[in-house]
């Protein structure tokens, strides 16, 4: 679940996060009707408020308050609070240093090369939100041509073009020159095409979103259990996280609802393997554009998708529900926040109300699955599979 964090971070005051909550910031303002997260043990380790006087769906088979998973909730032991350094840490990675971020802008000379390489002039080299420098700059960008170049507070380059202006093929070939000039040659995290189509004032973007991350650094969960002949499953935006590496298949999606319809088919399809799907739509559509109601909605449509996904996994398969930071749509930033991230673990040999308690780093996941698909151990992390079985 993209950026659904459970509160601050010991160290959120250094990013500026001071009070932040993702979830429980939300159930403040709206009553959450979310029973299948409560059946993993969501509201032990998340502000959730109280069960809603009608329970909308249920796992079958279960007992309304009985627990059917184990729960704890995991800190960010990497530097940073971005999705790469999440998902990177979860596999095994802990960064020592953090991405470089420019919320000044890039400097004169970067855009100037990256202009006499595509073509096109740009315009913004600031931090904003996608969708408000769309609404600034996107009439001048139709009537110029130029590239929409900004970034955030996490080290993302990123550019926003009308696919009627800029053909998808073109924008891709922007993002891979700027790969070049600012991810290989400065170390910024990930190059983000960011296309968008209709009129002023009515502007939309599209579904072909495509992030060119750098390679990690070393080895993480999935290179070890694709070396071990399993497949490595890619839904959303995870192929593009770890640029490709370590993955035997890839689906990328248009939303949350088609990321569970695809996780449905290869939980289907996969006999034994390892299945990385990530939600995007809880930060990109809600949690940037701090739609308190939209996220709130969101999290009750992914508890209903899950209730119905439960009751097919086989006795050995495990799922686990996780988060990669934080993005509280209740302050006045658009940005991430520096949050612990929830850990929901459920499946026929889950020993049901086991308490995980705080994990001191992300690889902590990593490790136990490495753990469980005999591929470890890795370099980070410490394994909780004895913990949650029975």
């Amino acid at each position: 679940m993209d950026s659904v964090g459970i509160g601050e971070l010991p160290d959120a005051s250094a990013y500026g996060d001071q009070g932040s909550d993702t979830v429980g910031n939300i159930a403040k303002r709206i009553p959450l009707a979310v029973p299948t997260l409560r059946q993993l043990g969501f509201d032990r380790i998340a502000k959730i408020g109280p069960i809603p006087q009608i329970v909308p769906h249920m796992v079958p088979g279960t007992v309304e308050g009985a627990l059917i998973g184990a729960y704890g909730r995991m800190a960010e032991a990497s530097a940073g609070k971005d999705s790469v350094t999440g998902h990177w840490e979860m596999m095994g990675l802990v960064l020592d240093r953090a991405f470089p971020t420019f919320p000044d802008g890039f400097p004169r000379g970067i855009l100037d090369e990256f202009a006499r390489r595509t073509g096109r002039g740009v315009v913004g080299n600031k931090a904003a939100s996608g969708t408000q420098i769309i609404e600034e700059l996107g009439a001048e960008h139709m009537r110029t041509g130029a590239l929409i170049v900004y970034t955030s507070a996490d080290s993302v380059f990123q550019i926003a073009a009308h696919e009627e202006i800029v053909p998808i093929d073109e924008l891709y070939r922007a993002c891979e020159i700027a790969y070049a000039l600012v991810g290989e040659g400065m170390g910024v995290g990930r190059v983000i095409a960011r296309p968008f189509v209709g009129a002023p004032g009515r502007f939309k973007r599209t579904a072909n979103r495509r992030d060119y991350a750098l390679p990690p650094p070393g080895e993480t969960l999935l290179d070890r259990v694709k070396a071990a002949s399993l497949p490595v499953v890619a839904i959303g935006k995870i192929e593009d996280l770890f640029a490709g590496r370590g993955i035997t298949d890839a689906f990328h999606t248009a939303s949350d609802d088609e990321g569970m319809t695809r996780l449905e088919e290869q939980i289907a399809a996969v006999d034994r393997g390892f299945i990385f799907t990530n939600l995007v739509d809880f930060d990109t559509q809600y949690g940037h554009r701090n739609d308190v109601e939209g996220y709130a909605r969101n999290l009750e449509r992914f508890d209903a998708r899950l209730a119905a996904l439960l009751p097919r996994l086989r006795d050995d398969d495990l799922i686990v529900v996780t988060a990669d930071h934080g993005n509280d749509p209740t302050t006045p930033t658009t940005d991430h926040a520096r949050e612990y991230v929830p850990l929901l673990v459920a499946g026929g040999r889950v020993r049901a109300g086991a308490d995980l308690g705080t994990r001191t780093t992300f690889a902590d996941l990593g490790q136990t699955l490495a753990d469980m698909f005999g591929v470890g151990p890795l370099a980070n992390g410490t394994s909780f599979l004895k913990e949650i079985t029975s």
